[in-house]
This record gives structure tokens, C-alpha cells and sequence, in this order.
């Protein structure tokens, strides 16, 4: 069985592609190494893949469409993980046609090619934002999506109504997982456990919209990729092959609090200048996980304090801080 995941010099696709190369499965990763943040990082989680025989790697555009459908072709590939995407809330404000190229055209692509190459599951990114500013949680799969409040939800949003109408036509079986605030080891410099790190050991100030006031259910990258690693051989047997799953954690935390508990494994506190909330921006995620849990057993494992703990001793091994 060949698996190829789209996206996999990314954080979450290089995670999951470890997990998956572990299991001796072979996995063609696929990444346009993109500059949104370091390509250091991508280059480095690639060359650690690599080490592995069963990983090949392309660096490719999932734009590109002739080049896509010839690598599934060559590949043999009957699963797909899509994880390639635009990914942020706060750069969709300055740059949405980057996401529209990405998460549209990019999508319909992989969709085509699904169509073309007889994919017998095709599992896909999607995320938290969907949901907009609502005030009814835990946020459940049934919950309305259709209030987006950035450009990058709204490109998420589309890309499951466009998943459903390929598995009603065509009879793909589509598997959508909106992932919870992600952070771990090797992560998205872009996100605050990175930055909030990152500034602490530097003594740099650090700036907290909503006047930090933010709340979020933090997921560890382990039970996230424990997730969706859960559905990979579970695609949907319904007459229109379709599901939507959250993977998150279940149990929301206060941003000054996960702030604070960088700190203390830091040993160092800091200046925090707060500031009004910003435009796309969500005050609070809480995800219902029962619908997982009952479909493949997940159980997120990773308390809060242990995660920012492992994060924390990778960041100072990889940038070599004492």
C-alpha cells in the first residue's frame, strides 16, 4: 500500500509521515517547500524522513496538476492524505490569493486527481476556524460552518462542500478532520507556543491580541496524528461516502495560562503588551470529540504541561540554546 501525503515538510505531515514510515509502510511525501516560514525547517524535517528507505520525496506543487496526477500514476497511490495547504488565520488578511491558489485550485486538483486514479480514501486537512465566533460548545461536527470569519476558514469551509460533491457524484470516500489548535515538537514557527518561546529566552516582549484573553484547545501533535492515523484504513461505507471528525483535545485552555507554563519550564518570565483583538481572529475553540472517539477509539493522551515541556526541550536541542 502506498500512501502519499501532500504537504509533508510540513509540521503535521512530517509527524504523521513518521508515524506512518514506522508502521513499514511506504509513504511518497509531496511539498512545493513553500517560504512562508524558515525552509530550514521543512529542508530539516525532509532530510529526517529521509533517513528512512521507504519515504521518497517529491518537491512538487499541488498547482500543478499534469505533474500531480503523473507522480499517482507512476506511484500506484490509492490513499491520499492531503495536508498541503495556505495554512494561517492572521496572513489570509494581507495575502487571501495565495490561499485561493492553494486551497481551491490546489484542492480541486487533489479531488480530480481522486477521480482519475479510482482513490479508495481520500483524507483531507480542514480546521477549528470553520466554526467562526460561535458561543455554543463543545463545537460538534453538526455544528453550522457557515459563518467563516477569515478568508482561510472560508477556503477550509470550501473545500468540504467540494469534498461532499465529489463523493456524491463520483462515490470517493472523503474523510474531512478539523484539526485544534496544533503545537508540538518541529512546529509552525508562526504559532504562539514558537513565538512565545522564541521571544521569552530572547527577553523580547511579547504582544497578545484580545488582551490575551483567548482561549484554545491545544492539541499535542502525537494525538493528532494518533487521529488521523486512526482513520486511514476507515473510510466512510455510506451511500454518499462522507465525513467530517474534529481531532482536538476536549479540554480548552486560557492563552495566558498555556503562556505562563511556557514560562515556568523557561525559568524566565516576560513583558506581555496587549493589544485589541484582531480581524479573523476566534475568542474561543472547545472540540467535541465523541464522534471520533466512537468511530475509531481516540483518546487524546498528552496533558498540556508535558506537551509544552517536549516542545521546549526540542526548541533548545535544535537552535542549541543552553
Amino acid at each position: 500500500m502506498n500512501i502519499l501525503i501532500t504537504g509533508s515538510a510540513g509540521f503535521i505531515g512530517y509527524h504523521l509521515t513518521k508515524k506512518i514510515l514506522n508502521k513499514k509502510i511506504k509513504v511518497i511525501g509531496l511539498d512545493n517547500i513553500n517560504s512562508y516560514y524558515d525552509t530550514n525547517l521543512k529542508k530539516n524535517r525532509i532530510r529526517e524522513l529521509k533517513k528512512n528507505k521507504n519515504f521518497f520525496f517529491y518537491n512538487l506543487d499541488i498547482c500543478e496538476f499534469r505533474k500531480l496526477n503523473n507522480l499517482i500514476l507512476k506511484k500506484n497511490i490509492k490513499i491520499i492524505i492531503h495536508l498541503a495547504a495556505q495554512a494561517g488565520v492572521r496572513y489570509s488578511i494581507k495575502n487571501p490569493r495565495t490561499y485561493f491558489d492553494s486551497n481551491l485550485q490546489g484542492f480541486f486538483n487533489i479531488l480530480e486527481v481522486s477521480r482519475l486514479n479510482n482513490i479508495k480514501h481520500l483524507i483531507y486537512a480542514s480546521t477549528s476556524s470553520v466554526y467562526g465566533d460561535t458561543k455554543k460548545f463543545p463545537l460538534s461536527e453538526k455544528d453550522s460552518t457557515d459563518y467563516p470569519l477569515s478568508f482561510y476558514a472560508a477556503t477550509k469551509k470550501s473545500n468540504e462542500v467540494m469534498a461532499h460533491s465529489y463523493s456524491f457524484i463520483y462515490k470517493i470516500p472523503t474523510t474531512g478532520v478539523r484539526f485544534f489548535t496544533v503545537y508540538g515538537p518541529f512546529g509552525r514557527p508562526d504559532m504562539a507556543l514558537f513565538k512565545f518561546t522564541k521571544k521569552i529566552i530572547n527577553d523580547q516582549s511579547i504582544e497578545l491580541f484580545n488582551n490575551g484573553n483567548h482561549i484554545r484547545d491545544f492539541t499535542y501533535i502525537d494525538d493528532i496524528v494518533d487521529g488521523v492515523f486512526s482513520l486511514i484504513k476507515k473510510p466512510s461505507k455510506k451511500s454518499i461516502p462522507y465525513e467530517i471528525f474534529n481531532i482536538g483535545n476536549g479540554s480548552p485552555k486560557k492563552l495566558l495560562d498555556y503562556l505562563k507554563y511556557i514560562e515556568k519550564n523557561l525559568d524566565k518570565n516576560t513583558k506581555i503588551k496587549k493589544l485589541p483583538l484582531q480581524v479573523g481572529d476566534i475568542v474561543k475553540t472547545h472540540s467535541n470529540i465523541n464522534k471520533l472517539n466512537k468511530f475509531t477509539g481516540y483518546k487524546p493522551k498528552t496533558n498540556i504541561k508535558i506537551g509544552i515541556e517536549k516542545f521546549i526541550e526540542w526548541y533548545k536541542d535544535y537552535y542549541r540554546v543552553n
